[in-house]
């Protein structure tokens, strides 16, 4: 969004330079974030006037669509909506231009769990009747999962994970070993398929790349492991594991 400028590396947005080819870009893109805010002495109307006047490409059917779906007072000031509500008009001015990426930059933080998945359904039935890209972050693992097609999982500036959704749900799993073994944690890592260990009083907890039942074979042949437990991650679990863990 060319809010901040690269250290280092480079960025391009349709073959683009997100620095340099603003306007054409930023036409070209939705966007809504958490903290975004309107002014706050425009009601709903004039909010929609500006961005009729910045997108040659703006559909007035479906702002006026989204406006009765949503059950926005459009004359109210943005000052008294709803934070909810404010979300939703948000997310209306990104969408009426039909842009062919839109960006929600943890668009349902601070949402109650009703409004949050009223704004998530809103989305993607917007991204299966317009085929708009959804580029979409946030640390709601149930929202990532619910919306995601492609999953890319990041911790201290590091790519961990970069997989389809169902690869990853199919292709990942949480091993449970007995505790008290000697240089366990490191015979692990040393497993190119061992993304982290978490050694714990409990238990010894290890992510691996295998699904359940390749990871329970795996382990018995290389490690000569047979009490161990492998079952399935959600992705919160997954991320927790992955943030905690020795890598």
């Amino acid at each position: 969004m060319g809010m901040l400028e690269a250290q280092e590396g480079q960025v391009r947005i349709f073959g683009m330079d997100p620095r340099r080819d603003t306007v054409e870009i930023k036409r070209r893109i939705g966007f809504v974030s958490e903290d975004q805010s309107f002014p706050t002495f425009f009601n709903a109307n004039q909010v929609m006037d500006v961005h009729r006047g910045l997108f040659p490409t703006w559909d007035e059917d479906l702002a006026q669509d989204l406006l009765t779906r949503f059950d926005l007072p459009s004359g109210r000031k943005v000052g008294k909506l709803s934070k909810g509500q404010a979300r939703q008009l948000a997310l209306l001015c990104a969408v009426a231009h039909r842009p062919e990426l839109l960006i929600l930059d943890e668009p349902a933080g601070g949402l109650d769990p009703h409004a949050r998945r009223e704004f998530l359904e809103t989305s993607i039935r917007l991204l299966n009747e317009t085929g708009t890209t959804i580029l979409f972050s946030s640390h709601y693992m149930n929202d990532v999962e619910r919306m995601a097609s492609r999953l890319l999982m990041l911790h201290d500036g590091q790519i961990w994970i970069d997989s389809d959704l169902d690869d990853i749900r199919e292709g990942y799993c949480l091993a449970l070993l007995p505790a008290g073994m000697p240089g366990i944690g490191e015979r692990l890592l040393a497993d190119p398929r061992c993304l982290c260990v978490r050694e714990r009083t409990d238990a010894v907890r290890a992510v691996f790349e295998l699904g359940p039942d390749e990871c329970s074979a795996h382990l018995r042949k290389n490690f000569e492991l047979t009490d161990a437990q492998c079952r399935p991650l959600p992705l919160e679990e997954m991320f927790i594991e992955l943030a905690g863990g020795t890598s």
